[in-house]
């Protein structure tokens, strides 16, 4: 079951890089932390299904990129943008919610955790024939 973990807001912020260059974001919140995707970033990868990175935000008087913190990118349906924090796991937004912060008509949009799928006891180890054990690889 997924649960929720935070939420996507588009505040209008600009945050700078390490180059000093502005960039209007939208913030991730998750489990606690604050996260951004730079808009015209995002706005690609909903358009071309590419990776897009999700970086840490600070403030201190103003908004800044930090290091990278993960990756998201638009799911094999079409329907979601997925998000793998490095740290933290998988989480995902419905790409109707988030469209509609990206164009102002909802201020937020729910981010849920994909839940973690538990090994298969089964795939580690099998016994042929006459007792052997054959182990099986996991990639």
């Amino acid at each position: 079951m997924m649960k929720k973990s935070g939420y996507f807001r588009r505040t209008g912020s600009i945050a700078y890089d390490a180059a000093g260059a502005p960039n209007e974001i939208i913030e991730l919140y998750i489990q606690g932390e604050r996260f951004a995707i730079r808009l015209a970033d995002l706005a690609r990868a909903i358009g071309g299904r590419v990776h897009v990175q999700v970086e840490s935000l600070t403030h201190n008087w103003n908004y800044y990129l930090g290091g990278i913190s993960g990756l998201a990118q638009v799911s094999a349906s079409g329907k979601a943008l997925n998000i793998d924090l490095f740290n933290a796991g998988d989480f995902t937004v419905s790409l109707k919610y988030l469209r509609a912060v990206m164009y102002g008509t909802e201020r937020s949009a729910v981010i849920v955790k994909i839940p973690d799928t538990p090994p298969n006891p089964r795939s580690s180890t099998k016994k042929g024939a006459h007792g052997q054990r054959h182990l099986g690889a996991t990639a």
